[in-house]
């Protein structure tokens, strides 16, 4: 029997799942009953991504979750995510398959200390990355994604000063694309900051045919060396409309499933992170797995809690995001 922990409410749930059982036609049951319907993210494991009814980046996922009929999200993700899934449908039961599947980025925005430091300018719009908590989110005016950040900023007046958070080389990108100046919080994502520039380049040099890619979460002396940025979906679609065969791909490695499924015929190199592993995996996305999932869907836990007052601040800024994103046809 497989023995499955996953963390509840401060303690620890176990669950024992048949190996003989087929959890894919488990879980399409499952959902069937409970008119369930899966999120998933990019970074996720290709067969959490092949069991998803949506798949997509943190802009998509936001406006599916608002969009469902649903009774039951399952968000496979981190936590943040599953929050703003919370955030946007109160009055549904929103799953994680692993509570502790966090954000480093996340991490790096402490409620208390981000509360300080917009208080020191109270004549600042702030603008924060969804890759926040449901605090920090409370604490912003408008909630921003890699695929829409750009046209957030441009959005506002010229003169409108402007925190962004908690990213500071999203921000720093931000300000290139926009040629605004912005105050940055000091936040980062340690799976975006690990990529190796000498790695890179020497990878440049064993395939010179492949086209660089990259997330603008990476460190900018890696940007510099990419020929397309963009957010996940962003990087996807460039894969798939571009006549090169070979991408060094400098992002998590979930999303190369998707950029495999649709161009079968190209090669997808992952970018070499700063240290002896062969990838950049997400240890807090790789918490979620297949069986987890089948357990959490078959238990209806854990579940995402969330104190109204805080989800109430939250929504505002996300509901901005999401007008925002509409009237631009994002």
């Amino acid at each position: 029997m497989y023995n499955d922990k996953t963390l509840l409410d401060g303690g620890v749930v176990e669950s024992s799942i048949d190996p003989a059982l087929d959890l894919f036609d488990e879980i399409e049951k499952l959902k069937k009953e409970k008119n369930a319907i899966i999120l998933a993210h990019y970074y996720q494991d290709s067969d959490i991504q092949d069991i998803a009814d949506y798949i997509g980046d943190s802009l998509g996922l936001s406006q599916q979750a608002a969009s469902t009929n649903a009774d039951v999200i399952v968000f496979a993700g981190v936590h943040f995510m599953a929050e703003t899934a919370k955030i946007l449908c109160p009055d549904k039961k929103v799953l994680l398959p692993d509570l502790r599947a966090g954000c480093s980025l996340a991490d790096s925005c402490p409620p208390d200390k981000f509360k300080a430091f917009t208080n020191k300018h109270p004549d600042h719009t702030v603008i924060s990355y969804i890759n926040c908590t449901a605090e920090i989110k409370a604490l912003t005016d408008i909630v921003c994604t890699s695929s829409n950040a750009v046209q957030i900023v441009n959005s506002l007046p010229v003169d409108e000063k402007i925190i962004f958070a908690p990213d500071k080389n999203l921000g720093r990108w931000v300000m290139e694309k926009t040629g605004r100046d912005m105050l940055l919080w000091d936040g980062a994502c340690m799976v975006h900051e690990i990529f190796s520039r000498e790695k890179i380049t020497r990878l440049k040099v064993r395939y010179p045919e492949a086209i660089i890619i990259a997330h603008p979460e990476c460190e900018q002396p890696v940007l510099e060396l990419a020929e397309f940025i963009g957010s996940t979906t962003a990087l996807l679609n460039y894969t798939k409309k571009s006549d090169a065969m070979q991408f060094i791909v400098a992002t998590e490695t979930g999303i190369l499933h998707q950029m495999a499924l649709a161009s079968p015929s190209k090669t997808f190199i992952p970018a070499p992170p700063n240290n002896n592993c062969a990838c950049n995996d997400c240890p807090h996305m790789k918490l979620n797995t297949l069986e987890k999932l089948y357990s959490c869907l078959k238990n209806e836990s854990p579940e995402i809690q969330m104190n109204e007052g805080v989800r109430l601040k939250a929504e505002k800024s996300i509901r901005r995001m999401l007008d925002i994103s509409a009237q631009l046809g994002l």
